[in-house]
């Protein structure tokens, strides 16, 4: 029996789906709303909300689960890099994937702080044009 076992398969493999789910996550939390499917969608809010609640608690712990769910890999920069970096204030010279962490941190956990739960919202938008199938926007609520 299967009973209470959710999958999310779509004719992926497991890696596969992980890191699409990683991916849109992403790019979910960098520019708070993307267009999908309905079906990646509403895989993709559970991990969505998941996000946001790591980012309430915000503690090295929950950074570092954020960090290996969101499959970051931090590329060390060169001394020389380091310093460009500092000097200029140049956040380009970092990896963008670290960006996406500070500001999950930084902006979108204190803004959903009073708010128990259903951080995003769907909206269908139309039929796609080569296989006909339901899009729509899934975006983070401006709380």
């Amino acid at each position: 029996m299967r009973h209470r076992k959710h999958t999310f398969k779509v004719g992926r493999t497991g890696s596969h789906i992980r890191c699409m789910m990683a991916n849109m996550l992403k790019s979910l939390i960098e520019h708070e709303r993307i267009e999908t499917t309905v079906t990646k969608a509403k895989e993709l809010r559970r991990h969505a909300d998941r996000m946001i609640t790591l980012a309430k608690k915000n503690t090295l712990a929950t950074r570092r689960r954020a960090i290996a769910d969101l499959m970051i890999r931090f590329n060390a920069l060169t001394p020389k890099e380091a310093r460009a970096a500092k000097k200029d204030n140049d956040t380009y010279a970092y990896n963008g994937d670290r960006l996406v962490i500070g500001k999950l941190f930084t902006d979108l956990g204190p803004r959903f702080a009073a708010r128990n739960g259903g951080y995003t919202r769907i909206i269908k938008t139309r039929q796609r044009i080569g296989d006909n199938a339901s899009m729509c926007y899934i975006e983070y609520l401006q709380d």
